[in-house]
């Protein structure tokens, strides 16, 4: 089989300006981390001087913060009860471009090509590109092995650095002739429908301010992993974000942080921001305020693109680490300049990166506080005893959450029950290592993309190892 390879052409000018592109802007700036460093020196300074006080303050401060989140969650929640009417479909099927960036993909790419030639989209239409590393040769070598559609070919990105899926989504970019641009990863099975969804929610708006649309992500536990802890609880997180938290925002006009996965663009918008940062390893979330800054708008899609979740500790903790990694580079780039967000991009970005720091930093010794109040009061054999403001705080702040999980969960068809509630904590706690670990790697290597291992879905293969045996029990 012949590879056909894209060249890259001159198409990669488009991508040099846009505003997180300034080399001086990549990522948290020397007054800010000062600012940082102030900060938790006063901090240790006030716990030194007068450590109760100072420990006081902070758990007020802590318990405001919770209250604000779920007021936020039931705000959410209450707004997303109102899903946008369906549009009607769209007299006319753009080009669309789809966009893969693989590395070390190997064992998955053939399930990937499969799933992506089963989009309903005219295929004189359509056009993709699998953007593969020169140094992959796994990969390359999985590519050369498969069966291509013929509107779908291998692009090999030109070497360079930053060596990072957004840098590899700008060469795709460079070269895209489609009038709109959806980005797959490499485990996703979308929806064969989505492209004309996305196509009708484009040409229902008159302005032409609607930049992108984001596709819910569905986590499909693979078989024999369904009573991971991880795995059910990601699953959920995941369902809480894309089936309440997202929708209610773009029904309210607030930008948010698009998915690394499933997002529809508008070439000429995409293009018109400088494409990606490739420096943020977390592209996606900044890229969601870079187009809101330059006066578009953000909305959602309902057909799904369906993942498998990160099951494993080994799996998780590196992909959580390099969100909340990017989280910071992301506030940092943006809160440089907060008055081109306005007060609803300031409001969201605060609600959404701030909020998700700032609970992953509170959220183990907050767990650990409520274990050592009731760890004291057995030992010492009093019934527990905690402010009645605190177990408010702690009260509201679980119901929301289970609530958000709740709704968010039935939507989306995974499970969450009872069990899954009260172990929900731990799981949560879970982030405040990943908040460390993600410190220590934005100081260390900030522009480090710290990728997450894709498996194939075992039900792919066990339905194909079925078929291949009926065939041979047919021969």
């Amino acid at each position: 089989m012949s590879l056909t390879f894209a060249g890259i052409g001159d198409g990669m000018s488009v991508l040099t300006s846009g505003y997180a592109y300034r080399a001086d802007m990549r990522s948290i700036g020397l007054g800010q981390s000062i600012a940082v460093a102030m900060a938790v020196g006063g901090l240790g300074w006030g716990l030194a001087a007068n450590g109760a006080v100072t420990a006081m303050v902070l758990i007020l401060l802590a318990q405001i913060i919770f209250l604000v989140a779920a007021a936020w969650r039931v705000l959410l929640i209450l707004v997303s009860l109102r899903l946008a009417p369906d549009p009607e479909s769209a007299p006319e099927l753009p080009r669309y471009t789809v966009l893969a960036a693989l590395l070390d993909e190997a064992e998955i790419l053939p399930q990937l090509v499969e799933r992506l030639d089963a989009i309903d989209y005219p295929r004189n239409r359509l056009e993709g590109f699998l953007l593969l590393e020169a140094h992959d040769h796994p990969t390359l070598d999985a590519a050369a092995r498969c069966r291509l559609p013929a509107w779908l070919k291998l692009f090999v990105v030109p070497p360079g650095v930053p060596r990072t899926k957004p840098a590899a989504l700008n060469a795709g970019l460079a070269v895209a002739s489609g009038a709109l641009l959806t980005v797959y990863d490499a485990e996703d099975d979308p929806d064969p429908q989505q492209l004309r969804e996305a196509v009708a929610r484009f040409a229902a708006d008159p302005t032409g301010r609607l930049a992108t649309l984001q596709a819910p992500l569905r986590i499909r536990l693979p078989a024999g992993s369904e009573r991971s802890f991880i795995g059910r609880q990601f699953a959920v997180e995941y369902a809480a974000l894309f089936e309440v938290t997202l929708p209610a925002m773009a029904r309210l006009g607030f930008p948010f942080p698009l998915g690394g996965t499933s997002n529809h663009f508008r070439v000429r918008a995409l293009r018109a921001v400088g494409g990606w940062d490739a420096h943020n390893v977390t592209e996606d979330a900044d890229l969601g305020f870079r187009l809101w800054r330059s006066g578009y708008r953000l909305g959602t899609l309902r057909r799904p693109t369906y993942e498998t979740p990160p099951c494993e500790m080994i799996d998780w903790l590196p992909q959580r680490t390099r969100w909340l990694k990017g989280f910071m580079q992301t506030w940092g780039v943006h809160t440089r300049s907060p008055a081109g967000l306005g007060w609803r991009g300031c409001l969201s970005l605060t609600m959404t990166l701030g909020l998700s720091l700032l609970a992953a930093v509170a959220h183990a010794p907050s767990l650990a506080w409520l274990i050592a109040t009731i760890a004291i009061s057995t030992v010492a054999g009093l019934p527990p005893e905690a402010p009645r403001f605190a177990l408010a705080v702690l009260v509201v702040g679980l119901a929301s959450a289970w609530l958000n999980g709740k709704i968010g969960a039935r939507r989306a068809g995974v499970p969450y029950t009872a069990a899954d509630m009260i172990v929900a904590p731990a799981y949560w706690s879970l982030l405040t290592l990943a908040f460390g670990h993600a410190v220590w790697r934005l100081a260390a290597a900030p522009f480090a993309w710290d990728k997450t291992r894709h498996r194939c879905d075992p039900a792919i293969e066990i339905a194909a190892q079925a078929e291949a045996e009926a065939g041979r029990e047919a021969a």
